[in-house]
């Protein structure tokens, strides 16, 4: 105990309890000085028993001590004070839910000796702390400066009349003086127990006077600043007023008043998270609508721009993740094969992960329908943890669809990207425009060069919509487009985008998605059992074959559900039929083959010539055939030959004639003979080499014999 006197000075040892334990009741924000009473209010447990503990005793006494951190619900002896004050209890009153106020009444500091854990609650012994008092005319001039900013601070408080001055003028102790001041200041619990703790008067009134000049320095600065925002605090309750005229007129005249929906409006744009030009149009937008009646014909379109402006995701977003592994994982779930095209999408999400900048390419799927671009893009943005719209770009032939109407005109709507911010709900998407080659140009403006302003990072971070009329940010929004051929875009919107082609499925890649996703799926969507009904691997070749003719597979799963729902009417009638559709009875279910392949014939032909040319469905074979007949060198073509192959028909035409002397041809055969060539199945659309070799081949083959 004298080690503990030596360390801290300023605690002297009065009088020691040693026979009995006092009550603890722990206060979070609350120190009560000596000689002043205050009513607490208690709810806790433990702080409940140790009332009820107190008032068992003779002297209903109890040791108030400070929680160091007021939120701790269950102190524990670390979160106490060892300073408290000594008081007594001469009024409890009880409320139905356990809780208590009482009167408290302090009488003198203490200190904690030993403290212990009892029954629930905290009890201790302590020692009596007295002040050490401090006398000469130092203390009197502190004491009268004291009491003239304590004069100050009343005045310019809000808090304190001018009537809580007549009493201190009495007080001639110092450190009595410093406890009720400090009683009286608006000041943290922590202050008031570094208060409570200082037993020289002298330096407690001194600690108690540099807090208010303190405190008056601030509530001159709040006066300060209180008289700039007098004029907006004025200009504000003049509004509230002169609504509220405005609407009890309204009530006296008998008209209806959406006033009581513009407050509830008000206060969703005060809450929506937007920035501040975007609430500051909204709430003058507000002040418009309020002033019009409820029948009023502008009403509905202000009331609509009001709630499209507010459905816009200005802040929402979704977290990103650019897991490569597991974009892999989904990529390869939802298709089959497409290898060079997942690998591109793997490469763009590595660099996106790398690379805090935006992204200056924008990628575009380019391939015949039904390969599936939409499907992948969907996949993209699950992949990546994006919310997903689409844009559909087909026909548009008005700028306007892409950048909005003006809202002077009648029935003025958001552009299609705006709609599909909203649609996303996220202002990091994944939007998907499909079909961008189709957009075209017309007298109501170009839709491919206001698309410009969305692709190019360079600017669409402001994007202005004509209908939104402020700008918007789209620099976070992942674009992806669509088209099945590139060659009539645009050239400048063609210079924004990569091109990741994807040229169709072969026979072994639409086999597998048919075993693995088209037939699983359309059984389940006719609610037939897989053991029920199963087509062999041959017959998905032959109807991929003889049935469809496509480069995607959408053909394909129309066949397959075609036959799933000849066998269920089958089904119906009997439950317990079981089939296989094989090349023998896939007749009876599809009738005959729609398409034939073309076979070259083993033997050599005179003016007959087999060439390979590419379509959207796949690789053919292009039969030529040539004939000669009494004539005067007239060159006849048939078959829908394009006008590059009519041309290379004329060249190899023109090169039989000039090498007639190498092929013993007659010098004079332009007028002898007519030619006529003729390219079977030429109305399919091919791509490829211009067929000259085979054109040169099949005139010589003919004319030579």
């Amino acid at each position: 105990m004298s080690e503990n006197i030596q360390k801290e000075d300023k605690f002297l040892m009065n009088e020691i309890k040693e026979s009995t334990y006092t009550p603890i009741l722990t206060m979070k924000d609350i120190v009560l000085f000596p000689q002043m009473m205050a009513p607490i209010f208690v709810g806790r447990k433990h702080s409940t028993v140790a009332v009820e503990n107190a008032m068992l005793t003779k002297d209903h006494e109890i040791i108030l001590l400070g929680q160091k951190q007021p939120d701790i619900e269950n102190p524990t002896e670390n979160d106490l004070y060892k300073v408290g004050v000594l008081a007594k209890i001469p009024q409890v009153l009880r409320f139905p839910d356990m809780s208590m106020k009482l009167i408290a009444e302090g009488i003198s500091r203490v200190k904690v000796i030993k403290l212990i854990k009892d029954e629930g609650y905290f009890k201790c012994e302590y020692e009596e702390l007295k002040d050490k008092k401090v006398e000469g005319k130092d203390v009197q001039a502190l004491r009268n400066l004291t009491l003239q900013k304590f004069t100050e601070y009343i005045k310019k408080s809000t808090r304190l009349g001018i009537e809580n001055l007549l009493s201190f003028d009495e007080i001639t102790e110092a450190g009595r003086l410093a406890d009720i001041i400090c009683a009286y200041l608006n000041i943290k619990s922590e202050e008031r127990q570094k208060i409570l703790e200082i037993l020289n008067t002298f330096e407690r009134l001194k600690a108690v006077s540099k807090i208010l000049s303190r405190e008056i320095e601030f509530l001159f600065i709040e006066e300060n600043l209180q008289e700039k925002v007098s004029y907006k605090l004025g200009k504000s309750q003049k509004e509230y007023v002169l609504r509220e005229k405005l609407r009890a007129i309204k009530e006296e005249l008998g008209v209806e008043s959406g006033t009581d929906e513009v407050d509830e409006l008000r206060d969703d744009v005060e809450k929506m998270a937007a920035p501040d030009y975007v609430k500051t149009k909204l709430q003058k937008e507000l002040n418009k609508l309020e002033g019009m009646g409820i029948y009023s014909s502008e009403t509905s379109v202000v009331r609509t721009y009001i709630d499209t402006i507010m459905e816009l995701p200005w802040e929402k977003r979704t977290k990103d993740i650019l897991d490569i592994a597991r974009a892999r994982k989904i990529l390869d779930k939802d298709h089959y094969g497409l290898e060079d095209v997942k690998e591109r999408i793997l490469e763009f999400l590595a660099v996106k992960k790398l690379s805090k900048e935006p992204l200056s390419s924008i990628i575009c799927l380019v391939g015949p329908p039904g390969v599936g671009k939409t499907s992948l893009a969907r996949s993209i943005a699950r992949s990546m943890n994006k919310n997903f719209a689409q844009v559909s770009l087909g026909g548009i032939n008005d700028e306007s669809e892409i950048r909005g109407h003006r809202r002077t005109y009648v029935g003025a709507m958001p552009g299609k990207i705006i709609k599909a911010m909203q649609d996303a709900n996220s202002k990091n998407p994944l939007i998907l425009l499909d079909e961008i080659e189709k957009m075209i140009p017309s007298h109501m403006g170009d839709p491919t060069a206001a698309m410009l302003e969305v692709l190019d990072p360079a600017q669409n971070f402001h994007f202005t919509d004509h209908y939104v009329d402020m700008p918007f940010d789209l620099s976070d929004v992942f674009f992806l487009t669509t088209a099945n051929s590139i060659d009539k875009l645009y050239k400048p919107l063609k210079d924004r985008i990569e091109v990741i082609r994807l040229a169709g499925y072969t026979e072994e890649e639409k086999l597998h998605i048919a075993q693995k996703f088209l037939l699983p799926k359309q059984l389940k969507a006719h609610g037939i059992k897989k053991l029920q009904f199963n087509i062999t691997k041959m017959t998905i070749k032959q109807i991929i074959n003889d049935y469809t003719r496509e480069a995607g597979v959408r053909e394909l799963e129309r066949t397959i559900a075609k036959l799933c729902r000849k066998f269920a009417v089958k089904l119906v009638d009997n439950q317990e039929l079981k089939e296989t559709i094989t090349k023998e009875n896939i007749a009876d279910y599809l009738g005959v083959a729609r398409y034939l392949r073309e076979k070259t014939e083993k033997k050599a032909l005179v003016g007959v010539v087999h060439g390979l040319a590419w379509t959207e469905v796949g690789g053919e074979i292009l039969e030529i055939e040539a004939c000669k007949m009494p004539g005067k060198g007239k060159l006849n073509l048939t078959g829908r030959l394009g006008e590059i192959m009519q041309e290379s028909a004329q060249t190899a035409f023109s090169y039989a004639r000039s090498r007639y002397k190498e092929l013993n041809l007659p010098e004079d055969i332009q007028e002898k003979y007519d030619l006529h060539i003729h390219a079977g199945d030429g109305a399919t659309p091919k791509d490829g080499p211009s067929a000259g070799i085979a054109l040169t081949l099949c005139l010589i083959s003919t004319l030579t014999g």
